[in-house]
């Protein structure tokens, strides 16, 4: 086992931000705006950078930890009551309970640091509590 360490602002001026992501937008797409800086438990750490909306995501094999880099994201968790939606500023951080789906708005622009468990299942209806488990 090495140990590294990473610059997050150097990673982050690498990539290619994705301008007006949408939850349609194709794999190969993101892909160029992400990147993964370490594997970390059952998942890695995640960097990248965006602007529009992400897909509905959930990962349900631990919680989600999400750090907001730049920029500014309304990040909307689906409770069983209904949406709930936090403002994510530079410097904020929150945890996404595990198994709840949620989504990214950034219109003008975010990128984020994320410790994020696998598998990370993705959909675009209008409401996940809809699906079945």
């Amino acid at each position: 086992m090495s140990v590294k360490t990473v610059d997050i602002n150097d990673v982050l001026s690498s990539l290619k931000p994705l301008n007006r992501r949408t939850p349609d937008t194709p794999p190969d797409e993101e892909a160029a705006a992400f990147a993964t800086l370490f594997d970390f438990n059952s998942g890695a750490i995640f960097t990248g950078s965006f602007s529009g909306d992400s897909p509905w995501e959930r990962h349900r094999n631990g919680d989600e930890i999400v750090q907001v880099m730049a920029g500014e994201t309304e990040l909307v968790i689906m409770m069983d009551e209904g949406p709930e939606t936090l403002v994510l500023k530079e410097g904020c951080m929150t945890v996404v309970p595990q198994g709840r789906w949620h989504r990214f708005h950034a219109p003008k622009g975010v990128s984020l640091l994320t410790a994020t468990p696998q598998p990370t299942d993705h959909t675009s209806v209008e409401d996940p509590r809809t699906l079945k488990s």
